[in-house]
């Protein structure tokens, strides 16, 4: 079976962030390590392939997507986390990196099929968080053992999303409705009146918590598709991602429409967190922002974190960061066409068959050019 590991590396704690150059050198350092390793020996003598890589590095580290072929999750994860300890330690410019993350992340029926995948008397466990918690103790010691119990530690997640609030460096408290001066002893201020400097952080940071969740399930989509050789409509494997996009287009939502929409996903986070973002610029990214304010939503409620005064100040972003939300009428079958109609025109509402996902609204906006480089077909 093929897994996704993705491994979050990071450059030692209190170093300088990389600048362009360097991240330029690390992603060469890292692409030459595994591109010079076909497989790799995983627990007791067990070949595990690897089937694609990629490497994308940012000012504090590196996000790594290895596929291999392994018999099962726990092969896959220990020996993806041996090869990369390995590459961090034989190159001198990265050896004090460190993995913060090394881990499969299973759609449900996945991790169902590979709870399945091994038996006998030394199986382990059939509960996946049993089985990945007894590999973590004996691969990767404490360290990793704490981590996994943050992870379900509504105190600890709070504390790391709010701690995440200042990656996304485009947006200012503002545009999540905390009060500013004059609104802080206006008790009608609209959402001023509901949201705490405490809320503001939880949501920011939960939209760069649910950039990784984004990103990581996109990968995997675009991955399975390639692999099938098909589209979201007719794959066998369950997506994670795209098939939560407009339906009437999923014969459409191929391996090419994924890397498209993937890479529109990374230029729009990019901006999001180095503080560039100044309008959505294509129907594509109109999109990829409502899936990453569904995870940030999704990530929230999981760990209880979701209330009143955080959903209030995701509404606000949501209000000033969208210009209209046409884009909602690609969903309602009802309303297709509408944008070539009369009404369409007269509203002034942007072209939105998929021909036109990844044009840009005007010449004023940015769209990344590899996903702007061909159109797409009309057929449905």
């Amino acid at each position: 079976m093929t897994y996704a590991v993705t491994v979050d590396t990071q450059i030692p704690s209190g170093a300088s962030e990389m600048d362009e150059l360097h991240r330029v050198g690390a992603r060469a350092l890292l692409e030459q390590g595994f591109d010079s390793v076909e497989s790799i020996d995983g627990p007791d003598g067990v070949e595990v392939e690897i089937a694609d890589t990629w490497v994308g590095v940012h000012p504090g580290g590196a996000l790594l997507k290895v596929f291999v072929d392994a018999p099962t999750l726990e092969f896959a994860e220990e020996a993806v986390r041996a090869l990369a300890e390995e590459l961090l330690e034989h190159s001198e410019l990265l050896a004090d990196w460190t993995i913060e993350r090394c881990e499969v992340e299973l759609h449900p029926d996945l991790a169902k099929e590979s709870l399945e995948a091994a038996d006998g008397p030394d199986a382990p466990p059939d509960d996946l968080a049993s089985r990945r918690a007894r590999l973590t103790e004996s691969a990767a010691g404490d360290v990793a053992v704490d981590a996994m119990s943050d992870a379900v530690d509504t105190e600890t997640a709070q504390r790391r999303m709010r701690s995440m609030a200042s990656q996304l460096r485009a947006f200012g408290p503002e545009m999540f409705g905390a009060p500013d001066e004059e609104e802080k002893d206006d008790d009608v201020a609209d959402y001023g009146s509901r949201v705490s400097v405490e809320d503001v952080e939880l949501a920011a940071g939960a939209l760069v918590w649910a950039t990784d969740v984004l990103l990581d399930e996109l990968f995997q989509d675009a991955y399975a598709l390639a692999a099938e050789e098909t589209n979201v409509a007719e794959c066998d494997r369950p997506m994670w991602l795209l098939d939560e996009l407009p339906p009437r287009y999923a014969l459409q939502y191929d391996a090419r429409f994924a890397r498209h929409f993937l890479v529109t996903a990374v230029a729009l986070t990019t901006r999001f967190t180095e503080g560039s973002f100044q309008q959505l610029g294509c129907v594509a990214e109109e999109l990829v922002l409502r899936l990453l304010l569904d995870r940030a939503e999704v990530s929230l409620e999981t760990f209880g974190l979701l209330d009143e005064r955080v959903s209030a100040a995701l509404e606000c972003f949501t209000e000033l960061v969208y210009e209209d939300m046409d884009h909602e009428w690609l969903y309602d079958d009802s309303k297709d066409g509408i944008d070539e109609s009369p009404v369409g025109e007269y509203l002034g509402i942007a072209p939105m068959r998929l021909a036109s996902w990844f044009q840009p609204f005007n010449d004023d906006r940015y769209v990344h050019p590899y996903a702007v480089d061909e159109p797409f077909a009309e057929e449905r």
